[in-house]
């Protein structure tokens, strides 16, 4: 008799539809759902607790899931890029400014956020969202003010970057990680 392993499809919604089963109620509930079901695929390229320490990834999960019996880890997870941990601390402070409101919440998805602009994809994929689209609500929901200045709708890692380049005066700048960007040849020209 042979055991048929589920689908990554099938096997990243059970985990979504478990954490839901779970959930608070809050807007962003369905996002960390997605991400950290996504993880648990090896989808992404989010590290061990979405970047956050454990103790916050913890309560963070307690605050959204508040009646998840555990949460599993992930079988495999991405280091992060310490190559660009100096401009982090420039991407935090520009998230922190454009909150929508002071709360654990807003101050988990900027570590999140942060974390995910180590990754090398667009920043969607690199959270383990399932579209730009759900980055978008993430970006309205959690820095408003921030996200309406996305006016033309430039993707969002390379729109994070340019605005930390306007706040230090260079208006001339590249996105993150161009060269291993899948849509590099989509951007630049020969």
């Amino acid at each position: 008799m042979t055991t048929t392993l589920p689908n990554t499809t099938t096997l990243l919604h059970t985990h979504y539809n478990h954490l839901m089963q779970h959930r608070r109620g809050e807007t962003n509930d369905h996002l960390l759902a997605t991400m950290y079901a996504s993880a648990l695929c090896g989808q992404g390229a989010m590290p061990l607790h979405l970047g956050l320490p454990l103790d916050i990834f913890r309560s963070m999960m307690e605050h959204h899931f508040p009646t998840l019996p555990s949460v599993p880890l992930p079988a495999h997870v991405q280091p992060l890029d310490f190559s660009r941990l100096p401009e982090l601390d420039d991407l935090r402070t520009l998230l922190q400014q454009h909150q929508s409101q002071p709360s654990p919440t807003a101050g988990w998805m900027t570590e999140i956020l942060c974390a995910g602009c180590t990754g090398n994809d667009h920043l969607w994929q690199d959270l383990g969202l399932w579209s730009r689209k759900d980055l978008s609500a993430l970006m309205y929901d959690n820095f408003r003010t921030l996200a309406e200045q996305n006016d033309k709708d430039m993707k969002w890692k390379k729109f994070l970057y340019k605005q930390m380049c306007i706040g230090e005066g260079i208006y001339v700048c590249r996105s993150p990680s161009c060269e291993v960007c899948v849509d590099y040849a989509a951007c630049f020209g020969e």
